[in-house]
């Protein structure tokens, strides 16, 4: 999830554990105990495309990571705050908890978290929520944010403080059961066009947990398509198919960025020539075509650009394909969410 998020859940979390002991300062660490993991984005200037691609999201998101850095940074604040009542368990359990609940949430993004590093890494990723989601976040931080105000013994700053726990994980059982109905959705209308898919990935859309994409995976290729839990009953779902080409890699098959990148996108990937300068094109198509519920279609969210340079070392970049965004994008996009199209 976005940075913000994870401020404002660690924070919570911190005042769960601590709040009543030494007040806003268990909002201040909880915060910052749900910034460390992200931290581990300060080492991309010494990482190429893969490499960033590869260690965002591992090594400080892991359980293992929880486990060793909590009662050490937990020590460590006791020791600065050994006059305050908080105690060794109190401070190693916010920050275990700050550590293992910011991993939690982004494993409910389409990105995915390698929770079991260095033993595995795989990206568990329930494809529940997007990365930046205002309904999950918005109410979440009003909540959170009033907390402050109150003294750390005050019955109604605990009730706030749980009232935002309740109202946000009410929100992500919310979005499994949304998932569950555009999954319905898609497995009845990939039937009813005879789509012999092996597997299939669904997802929210940007900002919401209304509006649904989803990737079929055939052996040939694969499926796009979207659908509105708000669409009128019995509304098709248009599916586009684009062929995965995946011998196009073969020259370049056992390079290990190239195979990490491959594992990266879970086999969701197609491959396309570049139209100019005859390098390759791979499509992560596990975060679909965001702007493709356009009558004019749209490019995928995540490409990236392989080829060989003078040296002949295998080179990768990602290359931004974000759509532009402006008033009369986001009311079409509003207005397919609600149903219209």
């Amino acid at each position: 999830m976005d940075s913000l998020t994870q401020i404002v859940l660690g924070a919570s979390v911190g005042e769960a554990v601590a709040g009543r002991r030494i007040g806003n300062k268990a909002l201040v660490w909880g915060a910052i105990a749900g910034t460390i993991p992200d931290l581990d984005v300060l080492l991309n200037p010494w990482l190429d495309t893969v490499q960033q691609l590869s260690f965002h999201r591992s090594m400080t998101h892991s359980l293992l990571f929880a486990l060793i850095a909590s009662p050490i940074l937990g020590w460590l604040l006791h020791r600065i705050y050994r006059n305050q009542p908080a105690t060794y368990l109190h401070w190693t359990l916010l920050f275990f908890l700050g550590f293992t609940t910011h991993a939690l949430l982004d494993s409910c993004t389409t990105w995915g978290t390698q929770l079991f590093w260095p033993f595995s890494n795989y990206g568990v990723a329930f494809y529940n929520v997007f990365v930046v989601d205002p309904f999950y976040t918005l109410p979440f931080l009003i909540l959170v944010g009033a907390v402050a105000f109150f003294n750390r013994k005050s019955p109604l700053r605990a009730k706030l403080n749980y009232a935002g726990l309740l109202l946000s994980t009410g929100y992500l059982a919310w979005s499994f059961a949304a998932k569950s109905m555009a999954n319905k959705a898609f497995e009845v209308t990939l039937k009813k066009q005879g789509v012999a898919y092996i597997s299939y990935i669904s997802k929210p859309t940007p900002l919401n947990t209304i509006f649904w994409s989803v990737t079929a995976k055939t052996e040939r290729g694969f499926y796009n398509g979207f659908h509105s839990l708000l669409d009128k009953e019995g509304q098709p779902i248009t599916y586009d198919f684009e062929l995965q080409q995946a011998s196009l890699l073969a020259p370049y098959r056992g390079n290990p960025k190239l195979e990490r990148l491959l594992d990266l996108t879970k086999g969701y990937y197609t491959v396309e020539k570049h139209p100019t300068d005859g390098s390759l094109l791979i499509n992560d198509l596990r975060f679909g075509k965001f702007d493709g519920w356009q009558k004019s279609g749209g490019g995928y969210v995540f490409v990236y650009k392989v080829w060989k340079d003078p040296q002949g070392e295998l080179r990768f970049r990602e290359i931004n394909n974000r759509p532009k965004v402006d008033k009369t994008y986001l009311l079409a996009y509003w207005n397919r969410i609600l149903g219209n199209q």
